[in-house]
């Protein structure tokens, strides 16, 4: 090959690279970064509520969690983000249950209804702000990958903070249910006594695969470049965690639920997770129930589950 042939080659390479980098890095923007603003306006529900009734309950419920009083919290992640959360106090010597939102989601959005059972069962409550999000350092969301190591941070606070007879339960919804899922495997305080999660997803490769899938877009094409974008600009690999591997290795029990409706995570995502570990996770579905949405759809079952999981659990 001529130098003339040689230089073509070489710029044809060096704009298919800058290419396949501006492509990933798009996509890093639309799933991966988080822009805050509207994102952490607790009244901006993501998910399609299309009963009016469930929305303004929906945003009473948020309003009058954050009239109630709470005390601001901050611990430092694995990688040297500044991590916030709220912690609401009930008793001294009460058990301690660790909430974890959702994508993109917000804590008195995502728990205003889950957080009414934990306080109607007498619980002290921490409220995490997931990293990249509210006041939380770091602007990446890597879909429960380094999120279940936060969990281990917070697990570690509680005890270091509440004492080591502290009980805590681990709970989570949407991408939080999978984040808690996935640190069931990691090296959780023996004070953890048991695991709630609400919709969860089976990893962040799947699920970003599904999601691309449901909106027509060819995933053989767009996965390697989705899977570039979290590595080089997110900093993370979309097959490190897996939350019904983690649950094979679970230690203390699990309660999944999920709405068999749910437009955003298959239902069939959360059987699949139960099916890891049978004996360990409680399965529950929710019919008609979409995305995040099961208690509202019957706030009566919901909260005898849960009271009945967290009596079983904490004994």
């Amino acid at each position: 090959m001529d130098r003339k042939s040689l230089k073509t080659a070489a710029c044809a390479a060096a704009a298919a690279a800058a290419g396949t980098l501006a492509a990933s890095f798009g996509i890093y923007l639309f799933g991966f970064y988080s822009p805050r603003g509207q994102q952490n306006d607790d009244h901006h529900i993501l998910v399609d509520i299309r009963s009016k009734e469930q929305y303004d309950r929906s945003i009473a419920l948020i309003d009058r969690m954050n009239e109630k009083p709470y005390e601001r919290v901050s611990i430092r992640s694995f990688d040297g983000l500044k991590l916030a959360g709220r912690y609401y106090h009930a008793k001294d010597g009460a058990p301690l249950a660790i909430l974890c939102h959702g994508y993109r989601g917000t804590p008195s959005r995502d728990f205003c209804g889950g957080a009414e059972i934990f306080f109607g069962l007498g619980f002290n409550l921490l409220l995490i702000e997931e990293r990249a999000h509210c006041t939380s350092g770091g602007h990446s969301i890597t879909f429960g990958v380094k999120e279940r190591q936060d969990v281990l941070s917070w697990t570690r606070y509680a005890v270091e903070r509440f004492g080591a007879d502290v009980k805590i339960l681990l709970a989570g919804i949407s991408m939080g249910a999978g984040t808690v899922l996935m640190a069931s495997e990691l090296d959780l305080p023996a004070n953890v006594r048991g695991i709630l999660a609400d919709c969860p997803f089976t990893s962040p490769a799947e699920i970003i695969t599904e999601f691309g899938k449901a909106q027509g877009i060819p995933m053989k094409i767009a996965y390697p470049f989705t899977a570039l974008a979290a590595r080089v600009f997110g900093g993370f690999s979309l097959t490190a965690a897996d939350a019904s591997e983690a649950v094979k290795n679970a230690k203390v029990p699990v309660l999944l639920v999920h709405g068999e409706a749910d437009e955003l995570v298959p239902c069939e995502m959360g059987r699949r997770i139960a099916e890891a570990n049978p004996e360990k996770v409680e399965f529950c579905t929710f019919p008609g129930a979409r995305h995040g949405m099961s208690y509202m759809a019957d706030t009566a079952r919901y909260t005898e589950l849960v009271r009945a999981f967290c009596e079983r659990a904490l004994r």
